[in-house]
């Protein structure tokens, strides 16, 4: 006999495999997803495969349970499952039968069975299968990207006439018994991607999103690793899913031996009901395997920044003054912001919230996206222009998703407003939010959009989404509309990038609740947080960061006195905290003395100087004992230069402090270290025998080895607390 689809599959690169089982018509079944197995024969895969296969043992079914990549009620498997859903309660438990496999674009043909499967390597696998009874079609795409990064979706659809509603959807992939500790994010605004540990028992862990968008509390990345796993040391499995609406994120152990990490969209009840012939196509499930999170993070990193169209010129400093004015917009102020701004190095200038129609506070305006006339009487063209003479580039802020229900908008079109029942959604600042899956209101929005980024050079969109969707149903219906309102914001961003191809978009959402891949394929950065106290800013940078590089991530030097928290902060703490992102500032300069903006301009220049390095290398988070302490860098591909910094949050429980080492580095290269200090020195600062040397004439003879530096280390400074060191390395 011969199946069209007797094949074994291996998806390989960057020194991660995935070898997939798709013999006798069944989804693909992973057979080893970790670091990469080498040159292995066909025979040898063979085997391998066929040593997946579970003993049947007592009080089980009377085959062994084969757990696909979408695992099956109907192969015995009494898990979470892959696929649920039904057709007026038939078709709730699909088998489905695979009929081609295209790998790297190339039909894959079976051999007659007693021949053996073929044997295939490639990186992007398509699976077509169905099942007849059921009356549903399914399509998989599983793809190993260059970065190593494994990254899988769905396309379901209905073949018969009567509806079948969609429940859920979910992949999964296999991970080791050895990997026994959980580590994911939690958070709150102001506060986000606060890391917590647990270990991995029998039963769930699940993390469900139900608010509309990421949200500050989203679990951002599920990994599953060894005990006692480290940001270099430890095998790590993570899952993350690529969407901004709803969202679920799940650990599975079983009684049998199986261990899963799985994720898929969140549906609301009756949300996806297909009709026949539709189709509903899952957002991207992302999965990165290495040794440590910090090789978990680098494969994000990489394929993020290969994405087409990512913005591919310097992150130019940015000015963003919210916290310099809120909603007092004169004319006079800000061009003098946009003088001193330039003046320091500033190449970038966005007003926000404010600016259009009514917007003298947070209660009205939204919707009514026109230049108010009574604030600018002339428009934004003498701001605009000013910008641009002075040599920077000028961004606006936008909430298109929102609407306030004392606007002309809301007024002229109430049933445009998100709503369940007869009732309107209780109200979060003041405002609702705007179905933009209503054609007219999609249209309204984009036109206004469009005519704005036309008439003025905007050449770039701060793009916010201030509360979270609470019973946001289409009106008259009410039917829940969270997946259709996610993709009609795509479609509203993609088509303003195809009409403006060198616009960029920054993600705001209430600061950081809204980070994830689906948004990131659309836009240029990330607002990490409203937060930008730098000693909060430390922690949520730090582990923003296991997700996305330091470019996408705004990170701004605070006012002297914090806007969220109320803490004070020398210049060089905000500074050196910002550096390690899209360095930015949020803070009225107006205010600031002759002194502290020749600190800045400093470093400004720095950040100029050093963001090659910053926006390409390699992110490097050390370990080490003392929590008082953080340390990071980053390293050129190469392992030629490094930047590297420590943080001292607060007073240690040793004195003097001990060594550090530091990572990520060439052991045969030598470096030279030397101190950067663009401000004042670290306040407190007690240097070692070794940093006194780098001041003195023969600093430059001064030389580690790599090897020396990541094994045997440093002796730290001491430093106050909320200080930074920052530590230039090079290799000679």
């Amino acid at each position: 006999m011969k199946h069209p689809t007797n094949a074994l599959i291996s998806l390989q690169a960057a020194q991660v495999a995935l070898v997939l089982d798709c013999r006798e018509g069944r989804l693909p079944e992973v057979v080893h997803w970790g670091e990469a197995l080498g040159a292995l024969s066909d025979q040898e895969l063979l085997a391998l495969a066929e040593a997946n296969i579970s003993p049947v043992v007592s009080n089980m079914v009377d085959l062994p349970v084969r757990v696909a990549i979408l695992p099956a009620h109907s192969a015995g498997w009494l898990g979470r499952p892959g696929l649920s859903g039904s057709r007026d309660g038939t078709a709730w438990s699909p088998q489905f039968t695979v009929s081609a496999l295209q790998l790297d674009g190339h039909a894959v043909e079976g051999l007659p069975e007693p021949q053996g499967p073929v044997v295939l390597q490639g990186q992007r696998l398509i699976v077509q299968a169905s099942d007849p009874a059921a009356q549903l079609g399914l399509r998989l795409e599983i793809e190993m990207t260059d970065s190593g990064l494994l990254r899988a979706r769905a396309e379901l659809q209905n073949q018969s006439t009567q509806p079948y509603q969609l429940d859920e959807l979910n992949f999964a992939f296999p991970v080791p018994l050895a990997a026994q500790e959980l580590l994911d994010f939690a958070g709150h605004w102001g506060k986000e991607r606060v890391p917590q540990r647990s270990r991995m028992t029998v039963g769930s862990h699940l993390r469900e999103g139900r608010k509309g968008r990421t949200g500050s509390d989203a679990a951002t990345l599920l990994c599953l690793g060894k005990q006692g796993f480290c940001f270099q040391q430890g095998e790590v499995w993570s899952v993350h899913l690529g969407f901004s609406g709803n969202h679920r994120h799940y650990a599975e152990r079983t009684f049998h031996g199986v261990q899963l990490l799985g994720a898929g969209e969140l549906l609301l009840p009756g949300e996806v009901r297909l009709t026949q012939g539709q189709s509903y196509q899952s957002p991207w499930v992302y999965a990165s395997y290495g040794q440590g999170l910090d090789e978990v993070a680098a494969k994000f990193h990489r394929f993020l920044r290969e994405l087409p169209g990512r913005a591919s010129k310097p992150r130019p400093a940015t000015l963003n003054v919210w916290e310099a004015v809120y909603f007092d917009h004169d004319l006079e102020r800000l061009l003098g912001l946009a003088e001193t701004a330039a003046h320091i190095g500033v190449e970038r200038f966005v007003l926000d919230d404010g600016w259009f129609l009514g917007r003298r506070d947070d209660r009205a305006g939204l919707g009514d996206w026109y230049v108010d006339p009574a604030v600018w009487p002339n428009g934004l063209a003498p701001l605009v222009g000013r910008v641009g003479e002075l040599g920077m580039e000028f961004g606006l802020w936008f909430e298109p998703e929102m609407v306030n229900l004392d606007s002309e908008l809301a007024r002229r079109h109430p049933e445009w407003v998100m709503a369940t029942g007869d009732r309107l959604p209780v109200e979060s600042r003041h405002q609702q939010v705007l179905n933009l899956a209503i054609p007219e209101a999609y249209e309204f929005i984009r036109d206004r959009m469009v005519e704005l980024l036309t008439e003025y050079s905007i050449s770039y969109i701060k793009w916010d989404h201030n509360r979270d969707l609470v019973d946001a149903g289409r009106q008259p219906s009410g039917v829940p509309s969270v997946h259709e309102q996610t993709l009609a914001t795509y479609r509203l961003m993609d088509e303003l990038k195809a009409r403006f191809p060198e616009l960029e978009i920054e993600s705001c959402s209430s600061g950081g609740a809204r980070v994830d891949l689906g948004v990131l394929e659309r836009t240029d950065r990330v607002w990490a947080s409203d937060c930008i106290d730098p000693l909060e800013r430390q922690h949520i940078d730090r582990w923003t960061g296991q997700l996305i590089p330091p470019e996408l991530i705004g990170s701004h030097v605070a006012s002297t006195r914090s806007h969220t928290t109320g803490r004070r902060h020398d210049l060089s703490f905000r500074a050196g905290t910002a550096l390690f992102g899209h360095f930015g500032i949020e803070w009225d300069l107006n205010a600031a003395s002759a002194e502290e903006l020749a600190e800045l301009a400093d470093w400004i220049r720095l950040y100029q100087q050093e963001r090659p390095l910053l926006h390409s290398g390699k992110v490097v988070r050390v370990d080490h004992a003392d929590p008082s302490l953080l340390i990071r860098g980053v390293v050129s591909a190469d392992q030629r230069q490094g930047l590297f910094q420590l943080a001292y949050l607060s007073r240690s429980e040793f004195a003097p402090r001990g060594r550090f080492q530091l990572a990520g580095l060439d052991p045969e290269a030598r470096y030279q270290v030397r101190l950067l200090a663009p401000g004042d020195k670290p306040h407190g600062l007690v240097a070692p025998h070794w940093l006194t040397q780098l001041s003195a004439a023969a600093s430059d003879d001064t030389q580690y080895s790599g090897a020396a530096l990541q094994k045997v280390g440093l002796q730290l400074p001491e430093a106050s607390p909320e200080q930074i060191v920052l530590l230039k390395l090079s290799a000679l």
